[in-house]
């Protein structure tokens, strides 16, 4: 693979959890970091759940590493 690894967490889903995606491959659906680190692992890409909330290269979506859902309805 060619050029900089994109991962992207997505907005918190309605129901609860983040869709992971990795160079535009939906990975699964997390509902924390170590969810997260556990599927970069499973793609090759090895990182502690501690240091996932700072990586650089983790695109986070709407909301930061701390919001899960579900989505308060108003």
């Amino acid at each position: 693979m060619s050029g900089p690894i994109r991962v992207i967490i997505h907005p918190p889903s309605p129901t609860g959890g983040r869709r992971v995606r990795v160079d535009g491959e939906i990975l699964g659906l997390a509902h924390n970091t170590t969810d997260v680190a556990e599927f970069l692992r499973r793609a090759g890409l090895e990182i502690d759940p501690a240091e996932v909330a700072q990586a650089p290269w983790i695109d986070w979506r709407g909301t930061g590493p701390d919001e899960w859902g579900p989505q308060p309805t108003t």
